[in-house]
């Protein structure tokens, strides 16, 4: 195993990561993009100053914003040592080593704690969780989530997986998931048989090879429209 975790860990990712990982194009960024578990990323302050519609669900932002840096804190140093540790499972081509990937998670925490309480007023910040979200139908064009399903596979089981992805497509046109492997280096177990029975009910699925990569062999996303 590469990463020992007791839960979900408070790691976000940024505007620039979510733009590879998800292979967001320029049309793309025009759309009302929901991020379904984002945590502390910036992609979502980073997106507005820029003017893209993003809006951020997650329950950790119930907490305020000194709780979620403290989260943070507990948890990095035992999570970049444990990198450190395992140097064959990691693929330094965007970060470039352990402390890269530590700069990278500290800059993109303290951009995301600056526009926290201002996003939260405005809306861009809500509190909930999958398998259920408070939106409407198709409220959204494309539905983003960044480590979560799939990468959690031994927290979360095939049920909550499938719940998840069809209330994603409930309230967004498209939903892509990234990365598809866990935390193991393995392809998710529930892959194969969640693509399948969503392209039973009709959804147009792929797997789409990214140009982001950190995990080793972590650079394919899952792609499903309506």
């Amino acid at each position: 195993m590469v990463v020992k975790l007791e839960k979900v860990v408070p790691f976000g990712r940024s505007l620039h990561e979510y733009m590879k990982m998800f292979d967001l194009t320029k049309s793309d960024l025009h759309k009302r993009i929901l991020g379904v578990g984002d945590g502390p990323a910036s992609f979502n302050a980073e997106a507005t100053k820029i003017g893209i519609n993003v809006t951020s669900v997650d329950p950790i932002y119930q907490l305020s914003s000194t709780e979620i840096l403290k989260r943070f804190n507990e948890v990095l140093d035992n999570i970049i040592a444990q990198v450190k540790a395992t140097p064959d499972d990691w693929t330094w081509s965007y970060h470039k080593s352990p402390e890269d990937l530590r700069r990278n998670r500290v800059q993109v925490i303290n951009k995301f704690i600056s526009d926290y309480e201002q996003g939260k007023q405005e809306g861009r910040y809500q509190i909930g969780e999958l398998p259920r979200l408070n939106f409407k139908d198709k409220e959204y064009d494309l539905a983003l989530c960044s480590h979560l399903l799939f990468l959690y596979s031994d927290h979360y089981d095939c049920n909550f997986h499938y719940d998840s992805i069809r209330e994603m497509l409930r309230v967004s046109q498209e939903v892509r998931i990234f990365p598809l492997l866990t935390l193991m280096l393995q392809r998710s177990p529930y892959l194969e048989r969640i693509t399948q029975e969503l392209r039973n009910l009709g959804y147009t699925v792929s797997i789409v090879r990214v140009g982001y990569e950190l995990q080793k062999g972590g650079n394919e996303m899952l792609l499903i429209k309506s």
